[in-house]
């Protein structure tokens, strides 16, 4: 184990006790989030606190942000963490650029870091993470459309559920939710894939635990968990076969790669069209940079043997889809645990990777989140601008970073300009449709 820290939990006194800290530890009107008016259930502030290992996820203009950890008070030379509180989903308007918080009620999970949060149909769906008893492999819904937040334990579903785990990463097609790889504990006999055991990871009561690349397939319809049978190419005709440890590996010899990913956690997926992406991520010593994707109908693992000018290897970092013909990568943490800053564009049509010039080079990331906004922003949320693995406080972020990789839409230029110039224009504002107007009206109390 290469370091370790006591997370405790802000809210539950009696759950509270240390654990080992692995190493890779649309247009829509909401009523509710329009009422200026105090609710019991809302809480007003300028942001959320700092955080890291949290989830963030998109429903039309609007992000919703939960769990994570941040800095408790330093004990002498101890520094000590603390999960945020496990009943409040922070949400930011896109538009009018401000937060609220809500607090949420119902099965509410445990407060965690490193889960695995998607939305679909406007349903957040949350699967494991590591709580202060360890790892967890429940799944867990709430609707970001309802006036209340209330969580669901999906307890009924059927089939055979994935191990306990985090830092795992997902693709959301056809109404199923695609779990792939993360860092948990040993699998049980029946699992497809590959485990390989941490031996660093055995230290007082806990269990062994390690990286997998086990997929596991959660239908949202039937409720069943599955597991497909995947198959492996490259995209080069240059192989080899060679022996190892008694295994038969079929070996690229331009990239020295397998048919399929290694195992790895703290990796990132993104999804486009039938094809799931993943990129990077930690197996063992090594935080890698290999790019794949597997197709969502028929489960065939392809790796792009990119050019080696691309980025470093990294795990703790983001992969966003921009364009169905874009990925945009940010910041994450080397080999050498070095937090990094840098942002790249993974274009497919050309299988090549470009740097991105951006703003935010003095704002390094590693664990943070990336949500991709109604008009082509990259919103990047929270994360640590330091090494979180040395033994100095973690320095834990709630700035909210906007990357843009897109031009704007004409009717962003259009609301930006009624904006800047409201002065000379808002006399005639009322001859607008009633969406633009209160559009126009929500930019301005959040510029206020």
């Amino acid at each position: 184990m290469e370091d370790q820290d006591n997370v405790q939990n802000m809210e539950d006194e009696d759950d509270v006790r240390g654990f080992e800290w692995d190493a890779e530890l649309e247009d829509r009107d909401f009523e509710w989030l329009e009422d200026d008016e105090e609710e019991e259930m809302f809480v007003s502030s300028r942001s959320p606190a700092e955080r890291s290992g949290h989830i963030a996820v998109t429903d039309g203009s609007f992000m919703f942000v939960w769990g994570g950890y941040k800095n408790g008070d330093a004990e002498a030379t101890e520094f000590i963490d603390l999960y945020l509180p496990k009943n409040e989903i922070w949400i930011y308007n896109m538009e009018t650029e401000r937060w609220r918080m809500r607090r949420s009620e119902g099965d509410v999970p445990n407060s965690m870091s490193g889960s695995c949060g998607s939305c679909v149909d406007g349903f957040l769906y949350l699967f494991g993470g590591h709580h202060a008893r360890g790892n967890t492999n429940l799944v867990y819904r709430v609707s970001l459309r309802s006036f209340t937040f209330r969580w669901e334990k999906m307890s009924e579903l059927k089939g055979l559920a994935p191990t306990s785990k985090d830092k795992l990463g997902c693709w959301v097609y056809k109404n199923k939710l695609v779990y792939f790889g993360g860092y948990g504990y040993v699998p049980p006999p029946g699992h497809r894939g590959t485990f390989e055991l941490d031996e660093n990871s055995f230290t007082g009561n806990h269990m062994g635990r390690g990286w997998n690349n086990h997929i596991h397939v959660l239908d949202l319809e039937t409720l069943t968990w599955t597991q497909p049978i995947t198959k492996g190419k490259h995209l080069t005709n240059s192989s080899i076969i060679i022996t190892f440890n008694g295994l038969v590996l079929t070996v690229c010899t331009v990239c020295g790669q397998g048919n399929a990913p290694s195992p790895r956690a703290a990796h990132a997926c993104a999804t486009l069209g039938n094809r799931g992406y993943v990129f990077g991520g930690r197996y063992m010593d090594h935080r890698l940079n290999d790019l794949y994707y597997i197709n969502l109908d028929t489960w065939t693992w392809s790796e792009m043997c990119v050019p080696q000018n691309g980025p470093a290897g990294r795990s703790w970092h983001t992969m966003t889809p921009v364009s169905p013909d874009h990925l945009f990568v940010f910041g994450g943490f080397t080999t050498n645990r070095e937090t990094l800053s840098d942002a790249w564009i993974y274009c497919i049509n050309t299988n090549e990777w470009k740097p991105v010039n951006h703003e935010h080079t003095a704002r390094p990331r590693l664990w943070h989140t990336a949500c991709l906004g109604p008009d082509g922003e990259v919103f990047v949320f929270g994360g640590c601008a330091n090494n979180l693995l040395s033994h100095q406080q973690a320095a834990h972020s709630n700035e909210l970073l906007v990357f843009n990789v897109q031009p704007k839409s004409l009717l962003r230029l259009c609301v930006d300009a009624a904006v800047r110039y409201r002065k000379q224009m808002e006399h005639l504002w009322d001859v607008l449709p009633k969406h633009l107007l209160l559009q126009l009206k929500q930019r301005i109390v959040g510029d206020v």
